[in-house]
């Protein structure tokens, strides 16, 4: 891994082995604490796949990378969706640079991160975007975003939710509203909900919520979305999960 910066924003980026043409990119907008190990272990084992991998760091403007768990839900409130946007658009700009265009990029997130790539899928077209058990579905978290429920049917990426249906922080009846939202639009949505599975159940590092069956399936389906819409080859070997 290495950290460039492009204008202010600072990258952390995970690149395929010198002589390796990349799948394309993949920008990974972390949960509410920032740029973890777990969020780079992410962008690790997409690189191990062939993607180029990298994670903004979203608390740049506070000077840290990351913030403890017990603070990132208040932490996160501070930032913008305009702050988050030129986050994201600073990623594109450095996976252009390394010959990435935009239909072979793909934006993805975890929590408030899911949030951010959802809202890049509705501003932006790109290869693919995925969210996993991203909020703000029918209030905002930031006063300058809508909710996403407002903008799902002006989506110009194709976007994959993944949520689990004992999330305390989207309802069931969200998940169904945003499903139905979603179709409306003109590029291919799906939203997968798996039934006991909570908030973060991706995230290894965190046992009290982590589903290894969710997190698996999640993952697969995760790496078909992205290889389906940007045109890649699948790979031969999928990971499972990131390993926190």
């Amino acid at each position: 891994m290495k950290t460039v910066r492009v204008g202010s924003v600072p990258l952390s980026v995970a690149a395929p082995a010198a002589g390796v043409t990349p799948h394309g990119g993949v920008i990974v907008v972390g949960d509410a604490r920032g740029v973890t190990g777990y969020v780079l272990s992410v962008c690790e084992q997409l690189r191990d796949l062939g993607w180029l991998a990298l994670a903004p760091h979203i608390y740049h403007r506070d000077g840290v990378a990351e913030v403890p768990l017990a603070e990132g839900a208040a932490q996160m409130r501070t930032l913008t969706a305009r702050g988050l946007d030129e986050d994201i658009e600073a990623g594109l700009a450095w996976l252009a640079e390394a010959g990435i265009a935009r239909a072979a990029t793909a934006v993805i997130g975890f929590c408030m991160g899911g949030t951010a790539a959802f809202l890049a899928a509705a501003r932006h077209r790109l290869a693919a975007a995925v969210s996993f058990y991203g909020g703000a579905v029918s209030d905002p978290y930031w006063a300058d975003a809508p909710p996403l429920l407002a903008v799902a049917g002006e989506l110009r990426t194709p976007w994959l939710g993944l949520y689990g249906e004992n999330d305390t922080w989207v309802t069931l009846g969200e998940i169904g509203s945003l499903r139905a939202a979603t179709r409306k639009a003109h590029v291919p949505t799906e939203l997968v909900s798996y039934p006991g599975a909570q908030h973060a159940f991706h995230t290894p590092e965190r046992p009290a919520t982590h589903d290894p069956a969710a997190a698996r399936d999640a993952w697969e389906r995760m790496l078909r979305w992205l290889h389906t819409h940007s045109g890649a080859e699948p790979d031969s070997a999928p990971a499972s999960e990131a390993t926190g």
